[in-house]
Parts: structure tokens; C-alpha cells; sequence
């Protein structure tokens, strides 16, 4: 039998944290909104591996039945966002932010 490993919920929330930022100069970085949908999505995980973190050390499922939520949420995000994401590149055949000031009015 093998023994159980326990990791402390620190570690969680530190690689939450490294990957929250991660998301977050994705976001205000990058040009290209494939990289900032993607980065949008990888502070959604941050924050669902935080909260899955901190449920499983005050014994409660509140936070992991909130994840499913915010996954549920997420995937239509992605599913509508990347339809947006071809319209705009059938259309403009480019997908960087920059180009796309122009689409008001």
C-alpha cells in the first residue's frame, strides 16, 4: 500500500497565485486573442484551484461545488469566445487586439 502524501495547503494557494499572475500578464501583454482567451482561462483554473485548496482544508464541498460552476461558466465562455474569435478572423483575417479597434459602430 502505498502511503498518502500530504501537501500542505500553502502550496496550493502559492501555485494559485503563480498562476493567477501568469494569466494575468498574459492578459495585459499579449496581442494576440487566442494567448488572451487562453490566459483569461488560466486565471479561471487559479481561482478553482484555490478554492478546491481551501474546501479540502476546512473539510467542506461549498468551494468544489462552486468549481463546477465556474467550469460550467467557463466552457460557454470559450464556446461563444472562439466563435467571436473566427467570425473576426473570417472577416479581418487577423486576430490581433490592435486591429480590432476598429470594430465599433
Amino acid at each position: 500500500m502505498e502511503p498518502i502524501i500530504f501537501v500542505p495547503t500553502d502550496l496550493y494557494l502559492m501555485l494559485s497565485a503563480v498562476l493567477f499572475v501568469m494569466g494575468t500578464l498574459g492578459v495585459l501583454i499579449r496581442r494576440n486573442a487566442i494567448v488572451i482567451f487562453m490566459s483569461v482561462e488560466l486565471m479561471l483554473n487559479a481561482g478553482n484551484l484555490a478554492m478546491v485548496a481551501l474546501a479540502r482544508q476546512w473539510g467542506q464541498v461549498d468551494g468544489q461545488v462552486f468549481v463546477f460552476f465556474v467550469m460550467t461558466v467557463a466552457a460557454a465562455e470559450v464556446a461563444v469566445g472562439l466563435a467571436l474569435i473566427v467570425s473576426i478572423f473570417r472577416t479581418r483575417k487577423s486576430i490581433n487586439i490592435d486591429d480590432l479597434h476598429n470594430l465599433k459602430g
